[in-house]
């Protein structure tokens, strides 16, 4: 059996694929498909698989879609695979109209994340054209979790059946690695400041993840209360979704903040490791990873209840839901959890256990292998 597995860009490959790839060549013949980039590379390294470029672009540009079409087209009639199963928005259509005029037998696409649901006017009737094209093409859809399948149902997308993969997410937490290891305890030592109570924030530093309210809510809080700090852990996207001038001005001026660009490995573990509370005040996600990592980490979380946070965090028991776009209700969850010690370090308590039951990464990788298995029978 063959099976192509594709996103957009290669740096979602890496994201969300790394080992699985691997562990799926034990038993299928399996080839990634991504624009291209070093990071295609890199799977191919890591995973030991075979890997396709084909440039997709992430934005709507007909023209260069039309051309990533053909080029689809032309590769699924080449490898003549068994499976095509696509993630993320672009390679989901694309990849999904390909294979249906292909007439590959298995085509799979797992939703990591609906974009309609915050759009307007115009945009947000193409996006879930869009989205109506991809479920249509497709044999079998996966919704990463409840809530982008509720989204699904409630504005007609598709009236296929729809399979979230165990309580899901499509990665899973390896807690050996999320874990409080001497080799990062001994960078978070050097972040943490005596008497001083830190907030960390881990994602794209963009308007989508609530940064604006963020950097206000916080604004006022270090008046009140000078002890604190905030970590930014992510990069700036400043083409795609900026933030405000005003937000821009609070990081660049308030010395309590601290933007420390993107961190991966022991360097990422290490903020989360050092700080005293996750705040994720994200407008929309599918399933967000870091609020996993800093679970797994034992960190308390304050999300907004939105599709995913939602389904990670108990309200009270591993963290504070609270709307979004709310920068009041914002501060005063960030308020609670630096006064009110002993209910967060029971909520701390719980965080690692709650990941563990449901998110650890060989179940969640399990529930997909098993998915497969079904499909192929």
């Amino acid at each position: 059996m063959k099976i192509i597995r594709a996103t957009t860009v290669p740096q979602s490959l890496v994201a969300f694929c790394t080992g699985i790839l691997h562990e799926l060549s034990q038993k299928y013949e399996v080839i990634a498909l991504s624009s291209p980039g070093k990071d295609l590379d890199i799977i191919a390294q890591t995973d030991g698989v075979r890997t396709i470029a084909v440039p997709m672009q992430r934005h709507i540009r007909l023209i260069r879609d039309f051309i990533s079409l053909v080029r689809l087209i032309k590769v699924f009639k080449k490898e003549r695979p068994n499976m095509v199963h696509s993630m993320t928005p672009k390679a989901g259509l694309l990849c999904m109209l390909a294979a249906w005029i292909v007439g590959v037998p298995i085509r799979v696409h797992t939703f990591t994340g609906l974009v309609f649901p915050t759009a307007k006017g115009v945009t947000k009737k193409i996006l879930m054209l869009t989205d109506k094209v991809t479920c249509f093409c497709a044999t079998h859809i996966i919704p990463e979790g409840e809530g982008v399948k509720n989204d699904l149902i409630k504005n007609k997308i598709t009236r296929k059946p729809l399979k979230v993969l165990g309580y899901g997410n499509i990665r899973g937490i390896d807690l050996d690695f999320y874990s409080k290891r001497k080799s990062v305890i001994d960078i978070a030592t050097q972040l943490k400041s005596k008497d001083c109570f830190a907030f960390v924030f881990v994602g794209r530093i963009v308007k989508s993840k609530g940064i604006n309210e963020l950097c206000y809510a916080f604004q006022k809080l270090s008046v009140v209360y000078p002890n604190v700090r905030l970590w930014l852990v992510g990069s700036y996207e400043n083409d795609i979704d900026p933030i405000s001038d005003d937000s821009r001005k609070i990081i660049d001026i308030n010395s309590r903040i601290e933007a420390v660009g993107q961190k991966n490995g022991d360097g990422l573990l290490a903020y989360y490791a050092a700080a005293d509370c996750f705040v994720f005040p994200s407008y929309r996600e599918g399933f967000p990873n870091t609020v996993l990592e800093a679970g797994a980490m034992d960190l308390p979380c304050i999300v907004t209840d939105i599709n995913g946070s939602r389904e990670i965090i108990r309200d009270g028991y591993n963290g504070l839901i609270i709307p979004s776009q709310n920068e009041d209700a914002l501060y005063k969850a960030m308020e609670y959890m630096l006064v009110n010690s002993e209910v967060r370090m029971n909520m701390a308590n719980n965080a690692r256990e709650s990941i563990k039951e449901r998110f650890e990464c060989s179940f969640v990788r399990k529930c997909l292998y098993d998915f497969y298995d079904e499909i192929f029978e």
